[in-house]
């Protein structure tokens, strides 16, 4: 199921070698995106799957023509993309309407916006909101609509354009599970009985059941920088069914390529990812970690767990399991593979033990396999008040990451070595210190 890529061939919309990369404020460069390549081609709906923080949200806005790459190009209809296209429309994972607007006025908004006559408006948005289920509603205003209603305002918004390509940034991530599973569907109907005026839709998701049920195509965008690292070609007709063995079978398949580490140099052995002092840490609650490991303990997995089944079990999405597992994994409390996450010795051992023992495993691993943890509890042991401002370390981290990822980091390390009793730290004060430090 898992093909290599193949050579990008002409399409109706293509990236082609896209580079995107932000300064940082030590100097140097934060690379998100490296020598992407994309086609998307008439008559499918290509899924563009990857994790939070990979780029793919920044892909799709450089593709809609919001953002001039650092090199590469976008092509539509053969030509350079210089700026925002009138055949590409998006779609948003917030709602973003207008909420002094009507359905109807916001349905319009994008028309008025290009001079488009009164009459003609008004028929185009009256067919949009008619097409995508919202007859009726034409003069409620967002404020009186549920969040699925709202998200089709933004689908009929998009489609009064007449785009040729429909891009779509996790449309469906911001609504309850049902009303998500309603408008896919819906959407897929629509699609499929040609009744939209799309040629070709790109779908940003970090849902991978999403990705296999909606798309022809999926594209793995890996992270650090964001890459494609792998096509998958799902040969299921519409209407598809979850609970199908194929369907599952690449679900999985699909979950074990994004958990896979890189493969080793030959005749070396696999090594256990290690951290750099100031490489990115997910920010994942002790809650979290420890109720996954006890999840997974637990029968019916009795230790090792598939990991599509165990997001089902816990109802997580991608970006959520995976934080978590992989932090897991950082700590030496379990190990991922094939997409199944086992828990070690180490890990079994946590979840039999009482509160006091696990924060002695917690508090071993932390300054074993996390340096950011153990270098703010070796400064605050060095110095005479074992005292340090948190700007002592966020000015640290801000000089390798940027902003948005350094105050992440820093809260996890804050949030475990509390947990661990390593360290103790007054937000009010934002000072870290060794007042009840473990014993």
């Amino acid at each position: 199921m898992l093909d290599t890529l193949p050579p990008v061939t002409t399409g109706l919309l293509e990236a082609r070698g896209v580079r995107q990369a932000f300064p940082k404020p030590a100097g140097g460069e934060v690379v998100v995106l490296d020598n992407v390549d994309i086609a998307l081609r008439e008559g499918e709906i290509v899924g563009l799957l990857g994790r939070s923080g990979c780029g793919k949200s920044t892909l799709l806005r450089i593709i809609a023509g919001l953002i001039r790459p650092s090199a590469g190009e976008v092509r539509y209809e053969g030509k350079p993309l210089r700026g925002p296209a009138e055949g590409i429309a998006m779609v948003f994972q917030t709602f973003a309407l207008f909420p002094w607007l009507s359905v109807l006025e916001n349905a319009e908004i994008g028309l008025e916006a290009r001079g488009m006559p009164e009459a003609q408006t008004r028929r185009r948005a009256l067919q949009a909101i008619d097409l995508i289920g919202l007859d009726g509603y034409e003069s409620a205003y967002p404020r009186e609509l549920s969040g699925g209603m709202r998200q089709r305002v933004g689908f009929a918004r998009a489609l009064v354009v007449e785009p040729k390509v429909m891009l779509m940034d996790e449309p469906f991530s911001s609504l309850d599970v049902l009303t998500a599973e309603t408008l896919r569907t819906d959407f897929l109907d629509l699609w499929i009985e040609k009744r939209m005026p799309m040629k070709a839709v790109l779908l940003v998701t970090h849902n991978i059941e999403e990705a296999v049920f909606m798309c022809d195509r999926i594209l793995i965008l890996s992270s650090s920088p964001g890459r494609i690292m792998g096509e998958i070609k799902v040969p299921f007709a519409h209407p598809r069914s979850r609970l199908d063995s194929t369907f599952r079978q690449m679900v999985d398949d699909i979950y074990g390529r994004m958990t896979a580490r890189p493969a080793p140099a030959p005749g070396t052995a696999v090594k256990t990812p290690v951290l750099g002092l100031f490489d990115k840490l997910p920010r994942v609650s002790i809650n979290r970690l420890s109720g996954l490991m006890e999840t997974v303990a637990a029968a019916p997995y009795n230790g090792r767990a598939d990991l599509p089944a165990i997001a089902a079990t816990l109802q997580l999405e991608v970006d959520d399991l995976f934080p978590i597992a992989e932090a897991l994994q950082l700590m030496g409390f379990a190990e991922l593979a094939q997409g199944d996450i086992q828990l070690t010795t180490a890990g079994r051992l946590f979840v039999e033990s009482d509160t006091q023992t696990r924060k002695r495993i917690f508090a071993e691993h932390l300054m074993r396999s996390i340096p950011l943890a153990a270098h703010v509890r070796r400064v605050l042991d060095e110095r005479p008040g074992h005292r340090a401002p948190r700007l002592r370390f966020e000015t640290e981290i801000e000089d390798h990451l940027p902003e948005e990822d350094a105050q992440e980091t820093l809260r996890a390390v804050i949030s475990w070595g509390r947990y661990a009793e390593l360290f103790s730290y007054d937000d009010e004060a934002e000072m870290f210190s060794l007042e009840n430090p473990a014993a």
